[in-house]
């Protein structure tokens, strides 16, 4: 199993927005950054467990879990124009963005702020991507060790 953290703006589509779906599940579509749909596309696998983070809002952090239920899978929101999300360079023949469906698994306790696991960056979450600085993948892969430490935060 995989440990991932995805971000996303909870104004856009936040960890309640997941809930209020059929099944609490949807696809995680809108990646425009090759380096996070590769990942999406090739190394997420069903049953992975993520971090749902609130990104670019008052206190950024981790609110929850979500599992992935469906594997990397074309992005179909880059070929419509009038999806926000549209790519006119993407094309369904050769496509360039992928996306996974994510299932709601469970609220954190609490949030756990950015703030906070920055005061880790140089411990436990040392060589966690999201307390290093200039880091804005909105995927990004944790280890097991890191998942744990950051569960015994809540």
């Amino acid at each position: 199993m995989n440990y991932w953290l995805m971000k996303s703006e909870p104004d856009v589509f936040g960890i309640d927005h997941l809930k209020a779906m059929p099944n609490q599940t949807e696809h995680w579509d809108g990646v425009r950054n090759y380096q996070a749909r590769n990942m999406m596309r090739d190394q997420m696998k069903v049953g992975d467990q993520v971090f749902f983070y609130h990104s670019n809002c008052d206190v950024p952090g981790i609110v929850g879990i979500m599992e992935v239920v469906k594997e990397g899978y074309v992005d179909h929101t880059a070929f419509d124009p009038d999806q926000k999300y549209y790519d006119p360079k993407s094309d369904p023949d050769k496509p360039r963005w992928y996306m996974v469906d994510v299932k709601f698994v469970r609220d954190l306790k609490r949030n756990i702020p950015l703030a906070e696991l920055k005061e880790y960056a140089d411990g436990p979450l040392a060589d966690c991507p999201l307390v290093r600085k200039g880091n804005r993948l909105s995927i990004m892969p944790l280890t097991k060790d890191q998942w744990d430490f950051i569960l015994s935060l809540e």
